[in-house]
């Protein structure tokens, strides 16, 4: 049986299966699938082009955004200990806890107790309730590190508060490391490199949105030794020990008293295939300029040509328009998002600021060949 199409018009959304990859990509994969390798190797050449993508000393192809952080809080709290390794999600004993301002909290951040973590949130987040215009202060994290804590984790954003560079600051202060989950922060492409820039030791991205690669994958990049833990916790290190030598962008395993077994890791682990389309996709999404690929997008919105309809700026990810269509009431806008999706093929549209009336078309997931099936599926509701 094979599944029903959909029109694809609210990005790339894990639910409704992601965007679609370039020929080079699936080339890549479909290459990859073709031969067998070490994983070890597979990873050493994704870190190579992920340092060379992000500034980063090292990284990781990882099994989603969700998978990398997933990882990243298994290594803050490992570290390069195996027995460690050996025991999570079990923490007793060895610092767990994730501090966190509380207007940071998402659904996401389980992936942090997934491992063992506990999460520490900071702050009264006033500006968002209403009632006042403060956040949680730098000052506040640092007075709640205590030798309990694995890092200090942020959620990046274009209102995140505190700033990283503030977290950054007070962490390394007191010798804990930075997680930031940056999976949703492309575009733009200078994000790549910015979160490191800024001092963060561990950043996640997600693989499948606007890079462009495989859905189910994630890059894990940051601080080697905190790389080489995560990596560690996820490949399969069923050898006889004296088999096994890190490759030289993971040479802080050499340093491990011994080999641990399959780690927490393994519930999420990668293959060559998503690692290869990955790194085809990362490469071709920094090579591209920003400018041509921010106004292919708006070609894409401008050539449906919807009566008022109004071509808008995404105020969190610079260089994305999107196509907004303005609606009478919330009432209203249900009743066209409904119309949509009960067409052939279904139309998915964005639907986050329904309640204010808005509908809003993301062209990072379209395909261009279904551009007259929207543009009249569009006018028709409109």
């Amino acid at each position: 049986m094979t599944p029903r199409r959909i029109i694809n018009a609210y990005g790339t959304n894990t639910r409704l299966s992601g965007g679609m990859m370039a020929p080079e990509v699936v080339a890549a994969m479909a290459a990859a699938a073709q031969a067998c390798f070490e994983m070890p190797d597979v990873q050493a050449a994704a870190s190579r082009a992920i340092s060379e993508a992000t500034g980063a000393q090292a990284g990781i192809v990882t099994a989603g955004a969700a998978a990398a952080l997933m990882l990243g809080a298994a290594a803050c709290m490992a570290r390069l200990d195996p027995a460690a390794m050996n025991r999570l999600p079990d923490t007793d004993g060895l610092p767990n806890e994730f501090i966190v301002s509380r207007s940071q909290r998402n659904m996401y951040d389980r992936a942090l107790r997934v491992a063992g973590g506990r999460i520490v949130e900071v702050g009264i987040p006033d500006r968002l309730s209403g009632p006042g215009v403060r956040d949680a202060s730098a000052g506040e994290i640092a007075d709640a590190i205590t030798p309990r804590t694995a890092a200090v984790f942020h959620l990046a954003g274009t209102d995140a508060e505190p700033s990283l560079p503030d977290l950054v600051r007070v962490a390394h202060a007191r010798g804990v490391p930075v997680l930031v989950d940056a999976a949703a922060q492309l575009p733009p492409a200078e994000n790549l490199r910015r979160f490191i820039d800024q001092g963060a030791d561990l950043v996640c991205f997600s693989g499948g949105k606007a890079i462009g690669g495989p859905q189910a994958s994630g890059i894990l990049a940051g601080r080697a030794e905190l790389v080489s833990s995560a990596l560690a916790q996820m490949l399969d290190l069923d050898l006889p020990e004296a088999q096994f030598v890190a490759p030289p962008e993971f040479a802080a395993l050499n340093q491990l008293r011994f080999l641990p077994h399959h780690g927490i890791g393994r519930v999420a682990k990668v293959g060559k295939e998503e690692v290869a389309g990955l790194v085809a996709a990362l490469r071709r999404f920094a090579a591209e300029d920003p400018a041509a690929r921010s106004a292919r997008w708006t070609a894409r919105l401008a050539a449906l040509d919807v009566p008022g309809a109004v071509l808008v700026p995404d105020g969190a990810k610079p260089g994305l328009p999107l196509l907004e269509l303005r609606f009478a009431d919330r009432a209203a806008a249900e009743r066209a998002e409904a119309a949509l999706r009960a067409r052939d093929p279904a139309v998915h549209v964005d639907a986050s600021r329904i309640r204010r009336g808005v509908l809003a078309v993301n062209p990072i997931a379209l395909d261009d060949a279904d551009l007259p099936l929207l543009a009249e599926a569009l006018r028709d509701v409109v």
